[in-house]
């Protein structure tokens, strides 16, 4: 499995089994190797090319649609056929409805793992068998203080990204309550970029709110672990997040003055949010928790080996 997601990685690693990195001299897109800023356990080994080809793996996770050929270019083996094989599939798709066909569509040997039941929703797998694996996270603990009145957001490439993660709306978040923005290259925007996850946990935690105001992702896992954290949520319903927090742990609309106004409440109520982050805190260890998550993989594992 190639390290392409950071943050879902450190969660998949922490299973029962070996996994294998792809890893190459210049640690690249196709070969970045183990993790820097993430904690991951010993079972997870660097394997150059070579060695996948002369080390022939129980199944390969692929997640991008060039992985396909290149794992057969270096190893001399077809996934699906001479190896066991799985798409993870991490986007929610884009385009229009009806032409929302998956990579893997016609690949009926290769089976689909969603992450989100909107993203299975939308997503035309064709033949493809598909499941759902919703997100499971490491649990980063309690620490929410909300000793500074201010919000926390975390948006990776704020402003290539732009619209998709929302960007563009938080000019009118902070009009109306302080925003910190974290994450990979944020601070083009005004933010703190790049911190170890540990560090980060613990900077968001220190802020009253969490808004999330991504319009097109899959769910994102920095919204989790907020609620983790004990934090309360401002998010934007979009995709799965209607369905993600529940309504004593945050306000989700697609209303953005509706937002701001909930923030500026939030902001203004230590108690409230206390209160409303204990309850998220609660329903998302139950339902986003690392063991429900390892078992519903070890169960694809099984079904695609067998």
């Amino acid at each position: 499995m190639w390290h392409v997601h950071g943050s879902y990685m450190t969660a998949f690693v922490r299973g029962k089994h070996t996994y294998l990195i792809p890893t190459l001299p210049e640690r690249g897109a196709d070969g970045r190797g183990r993790a820097e800023t993430w904690e991951w356990p010993e079972n997870v080994v660097e394997c150059e090319p070579e060695r996948l080809y002369d080390e022939r793996p129980d199944l390969v996770i692929l997640q991008r649609p060039h992985e396909f050929e290149l794992f057969t270019q270096w190893t001399g083996l077809v996934p699906g056929r001479d190896v066991p094989a799985v798409y993870l599939e991490h986007n929610a798709p884009q385009g229009r409805i009806n032409d929302m066909r998956h990579p893997m569509a016609e690949r009926d040997s290769i089976s689909v793992v969603h992450v989100t039941h909107f993203n299975h929703l939308f997503w035309d797998c064709g033949t493809a068998r598909t499941f759902v694996v919703e997100h499971g996270v490491v649990d980063p603990g309690h620490r929410y203080t909300g000793e500074f009145p201010r919000a926390a957001v975390v948006i990776n490439e704020a402003r290539r990204r732009a619209r998709v993660t929302g960007t563009d709306l938080l000019p009118r978040f902070n009009a109306a309550v302080p925003v910190d923005v974290f994450g990979m290259d944020a601070g083009p925007i005004g933010g703190y970029e790049n911190l170890p996850q540990e560090r980060m946990h613990d900077e968001i935690a220190r802020r009253r709110l969490y808004i999330h105001p991504i319009r097109w992702t899959s769910l994102g896992l920095a919204l989790i672990e907020a609620m983790h954290l004990g934090m309360p949520v401002v998010a934007v319903a979009a995709t799965e997040v209607p369905d993600a927090v529940p309504s004593d742990a945050g306000v989700v609309s697609t209303d953005v003055g509706a937002l701001v106004d909930a923030s500026v409440s939030l902001l203004n109520d230590p108690d409230r949010c206390i209160e409303m982050g204990r309850r998220g805190r609660a329903y998302a260890c139950e339902r986003f928790g690392l063991e429900r998550f390892l078992a519903d993989w070890d169960r694809v594992f099984e079904e695609a080996v067998s």
